[in-house]
């Protein structure tokens, strides 16, 4: 018979580390978005962070005896401004289920948790592209090409963001570019090696100094448009102000345990002009 965790010394000193270190893996694991923007995790607290930009001083030619006079304006513009929330994902498991199967139990709850905090931060962040000001690429009913990816990426280069850059689509936005260099497309479509690395993996990893990822969590709007977004890793911002964390709570009429996973953070758009949206349709392949 199944020996029952069922003790508080046993959950908060095995048990329950167990699930916070497999829910943290499973964030990890299933976000794609917090690895491509700028993290802080310097302060605590409910302040927003924002960020302030001098304007450019230029430069002038001066005659020898000009009494020059043309100083740079030392007021800061404001860009961004993250506003922390706190977040909160729970599990609810029982003291029967632990009994009949603590490993399953474990394993289910670090799922769950894992998850949610990976959807909810993915989602948050890939929610902004929109507010990119470096430029829109596409429009409403439009699909995404290689031609439509290349212009994107030279909107970048061309208003001097520095690279290298991340491009991040929807799943059906991506499909339509791989498709066209898949074995169907012709070699003109794409260059020799890419249309190899698609065919080999269907994921692309990189293409000139532009890394490829793709991610459900994108939002469809009622038309079946989508925006996926090419930036520098400075567009976007994640701000940790306390760090994922797992507390138990015993519900004794429950004859359960609540296992509430919290993170207190702030996201956002932080160099807008180093983002370009990609509006394009994201309409599932049906063949």
């Amino acid at each position: 018979m199944a020996t029952g965790v069922t003790n508080v010394s046993t959950l908060n000193g095995n048990w329950v580390s167990q699930v916070y270190e497999d829910a943290l893996f499973v964030a990890r694991a299933r976000n794609v978005m917090a690895g491509l923007v700028t993290s802080f995790t310097d302060r605590g607290g409910d302040e927003s962070r924002a960020n302030l930009e001098y304007p450019q001083a230029t430069a002038q030619e001066v005659g020898e005896n000009d009494d020059y006079s043309n100083p740079a304006q030392l007021t800061k513009t404001q860009l961004a401004n993250l506003t922390p929330v706190e977040k909160i994902a729970q599990a609810i498991v029982t003291d029967r289920r632990i009994s009949s199967d603590p490993q399953r139990a474990r394993d289910d709850a670090s799922k769950e948790l894992g998850e949610a905090l990976a959807d909810n931060v993915e989602s948050n962040l890939l929610g902004v592209f929109d507010d990119f000001t470096g430029g829109t690429i596409g429009a409403a009913g439009t699909v995404m090409t290689w031609g439509h990816f290349f212009a994107a990426r030279t909107k970048l280069a061309g208003s001097k963001v520095p690279g290298p850059y991340a491009c991040v689509l929807h799943e059906y936005q991506w499909h339509n570019l791989a498709k066209a260099a898949s074995v169907a497309g012709s070699q003109t479509n794409a260059a020799a090696g890419l249309l190899d690395e698609v065919n080999r993996r269907f994921y692309v990893g990189t293409v000139g100094d532009v890394d490829i990822f793709t991610s459900a969590n994108i939002g469809i709007d009622a038309s079946d448009d989508a925006f996926g977004g090419m930036f520098n890793r400075a567009a976007l911002a994640i701000d940790w102000r306390r760090m994922p964390r797992l507390e138990p709570e015993r519900d004794a009429s429950k004859r359960a345990w609540e296992l509430n996973f919290t993170a207190h953070y702030a996201h956002g758009v932080w160099r807008p002009t180093f983002g370009v949206a990609l509006k394009f349709d994201a309409t599932a392949p049906t063949s």
